[in-house]
């Protein structure tokens, strides 16, 4: 459950894909300049925020091109426009102002163009402008658009991803029922997080490129596979590069379908060579995830991102390099604890900055390509999302529980950082937040566990609180210095409640035993590690502990259902969304198997399991003779990996057991709330349920 989302994407969704022809004069929307009456968090303030996308530092090294996405809530439309600043910071300068909006921005190699997404031709094209925003020009015009694009190097090839029909359709195979509206499926995988699956794959292509356009027909480096690059559904081209002398593109695919697709997680580095037409798998006999590779710029290596174990898609994940005149491939994160993304390279291939989790927050690393160390650069109370090389040092996008993403300028020697976008600061600057604490609480086993602590703004000591234990997703998601639109720890303090976040068993970023530990333990440690964390906050005096309520998504949403069944009537109000009710249901219905079956250590039917036989005994559907407590369910229609029988069968349950419930359900809504007026309905839902509860 796991999901490493491309966000900036899913923004420009809500409403650009859909976009009317582009013209010069178009008109966009921005609330930079909006004034609020309230200093106080609410659900419409929260969607007023401008978000930071896709950010590309030009080749120089001096300037910044990103994307800002404005949403008008009374539309329940999202505008995305392009901006450039200096690496060193001042005012930003607006370069796009369309309706149709603009995305997955970067610098063409020679830095003499801006080039980016757009659907202004009708369908998503790549287009290119001078970095004043003047002569947009459309690249290219590929029949039924593209995903995602990639410069050559050496400028002289585009890679782009287009969807390639292999499959017959049901119209296909009975031309003359027109109106049959069915799906015929013969094995699994059939669908996928939010979606069916279509008979399309969607492969990686490559064209000529000279002097702003493409030359002649595109070459499907994937003719007649039937699988996909990047891997679905969060993969986008950081798992795509060409060599640096354009004569090579690697690529990530898991070439597997079916059965097997379904309950596997080995995906492999495959490289073309286009002068050959052929290609060679680098990771064969690797078993789990291999992903994104990149090329050394001096072309002597290629490192990638690399977990070990088939079928476990919370593996370590490691930092891999080959030596590409030997070909020899090594784990260069063996003494490193904690997992690698987002690798980036120096210029001058001696250094491979990347983020990994750490206690609590996201810091930005460094591996050293001569002594083969790594060494952390930054500290703090924040989230490091992602990392550029600049002309002064680094550039980076942060986000914290008190703030939204923000690019950041970082000296790569001492780590200090300075924000430099500002993009909210307009805003924040009317709102008053609440403090944010880091505490460390001891385990029922002794262990010291990070618990965040979030404070209303305007807490008064004196008083007494209500008090929400979040429950994390994941399951093995680190509870860090995250931002969102509806799992906001800013807004459920604006409405005076105490936040406890703990990071309990089964998370990163505190060691692989410890994010580990959860699998096959289900309802075991990690539900003590909640307990541990609620009962010590609800010590302190300004906590009113019987007023406690408990909320989570996913598998924080199982924790929920777990929780509601054994919690000796410590909370008074549950909220789950998403979340795990029948996990026999569970295995036989969702789609990446490989997950239920790791965690749960094989399936319901071989009682001889006795791991298994144990996390199946703590499906919370086994609990509800004890269930005593209100509870709100959400869940979406269109949520593939917990589908929504099972938030159905919570509310159905607990309604026939005479507990009080609500249930809110969303036909158009994935595994999580993406359009605003959803999410707002859903931030006013959340608050009007704890309100009757715990207020």
């Amino acid at each position: 459950m796991k999901q490493f989302a491309f966000l900036a994407s899913l923004v420009f969704l809500l409403g650009a894909c859909s976009a009317p022809q582009k013209t010069e004069k178009e008109a966009t929307f921005t609330n930079r300049n909006i004034k609020v009456d309230s200093e106080i968090m609410t659900p419409e303030i929260l969607w007023s925020f401008g978000r930071v996308g896709s950010v590309s530092v030009s080749p120089d090294g001096q300037t910044v091109a990103f994307t800002i996405s404005y949403t008008k809530i009374e539309e329940n439309k999202t505008y995305s426009d392009i901006y450039t600043m200096p690496v060193t910071g001042g005012d930003f300068t607006q370069i796009t102002t369309t309706k149709g909006g603009e995305f997955e921005v970067s610098w063409r190699p020679d830095g003499a163009k801006i080039c980016y997404l757009s659907a202004a031709s009708g369908d998503v094209q790549l287009w290119e402008m001078n970095p004043d925003g003047s002569q947009n020009q459309q690249v290219t015009k590929i029949e039924g658009g593209i995903e995602g694009y990639k410069y050559s190097p050496t400028m002289d090839k585009l890679a782009y991803l287009k969807n390639v029909k292999l499959d017959k359709t049901v119209l296909d195979l009975h031309p003359d029922l027109k109106f049959a509206d069915a799906r015929i499926e013969d094995d699994l995988m059939y669908r996928h997080w939010d979606h069916w699956v279509d008979p399309t794959y969607t492969h990686v292509h490559y064209i000529k490129y000279a002097n702003g356009a493409t030359v002649g027909k595109g070459t499907d480096i994937m003719k007649d596979e039937r699988f996909h690059s990047p891997n679905k559904p969060w993969g986008g081209m950081e798992q795509i590069n060409f060599s640096p002398d354009g004569k090579s593109i690697a690529y990530t695919s898991k070439k597997k379908v079916g059965m097997e697709a379904a309950f596997s997680t080995n995906s492999d580095i495959y490289v073309y060579n286009i002068k050959e037409g052929t290609t060679s798998n680098f990771t064969d006999g690797m078993m789990g995830y291999d992903i994104a590779p990149t090329y050394s710029p001096d072309g002597k290596y290629m490192a990638w991102e690399s977990m070990e174990r088939d079928g476990y898609e919370a593996d370590q994940n490691r930092l891999f390099i080959m030596d590409l005149a030997t070909f020899e491939k090594k784990d260069y994160t063996a003494d490193f604890d904690q997992n690698v993304h987002g690798l980036t390279w120096t210029p001058d291939s001696k250094h491979i900055y990347f983020t990994s989790e750490d206690k609590g927050s996201k810091e930005i690393f460094r591996f050293d390509m001569a002594d083969e160390k790594i060494s952390q650069v930054t500290d703090g109370i924040h989230n490091y999302n992602s990392v550029a090389i600049a002309a002064n040092g680094l550039i980076a996008t942060q986000t914290s529980m008190k703030h939204p993403t923000e690019i950041i300028s970082i000296d790569a020697e001492t780590g200090e950082g300075t924000n430099i976008s500002k993009v909210n600061e307009p805003l924040l600057g009317q709102l008053k937040m609440g403090d944010v604490e880091k505490r460390w609480i001891k385990t029922t086993d002794n262990k010291d566990m990070l618990v965040w602590v979030i404070y209303p703004p305007n807490f008064d000591k004196n008083k007494k609180y209500p008090a929400l234990l979040y429950c994390g997703g994941g399951p093995q998601s680190m509870v860090s210095q995250f931002w969102s639109l509806r799992w906001n720890f800013q807004m459920m303090a604006a409405n005076d409640y105490i936040i406890v976040a703990p990071n309990r068993r089964g998370l990163p970023g505190f060691g692989q035993e410890w994010n580990e530990q959860i699998s096959g333990d289900y309802g075991g440690q990690n539900m003590k590690d909640y307990f541990s964390a609620i009962d010590a906050v609800a010590k302190e005096p300004f906590v009113d502990e019987n007023r406690l309520g408990a909320a989570g998504a996913s598998y924080g949403g199982y924790s929920v259902y777990w929780l509601a069944g054994n919690h000796n009537k410590r909370f008074k109000a549950f909220i789950s969304h998403c979340g795990i009710f029948n996990f026999e249901q569970m295995y036989s219905t969702t789609e990446e198997m490989f997950f239920v079956d790791w965690d749960y250590k094989g399936n319901y039917w071989d009682k001889s399991n006795k791991t298994a036989m144990r996390s199946y005994a703590n499906s919370p559907h086994n609990f509800v003779k004890n269930w005593d407590t209100p509870m709100l369910v959400i869940h979406g229609a269109k949520d593939f990996r917990i589908p929504y029988t099972q938030g159905m069968g919570a509310y159905n349950t607990a309604k026939m057991v005479g507990v009080p419930a609500r249930f809110l359900y969303f036909p158009e809504e994935n595994h999580w709330v993406l359009q605003c007026h959803n999410g707002i309905l859903w931030q006013r839902e959340f608050f009007r349920w704890l309100d009757t509860y715990l207020k």
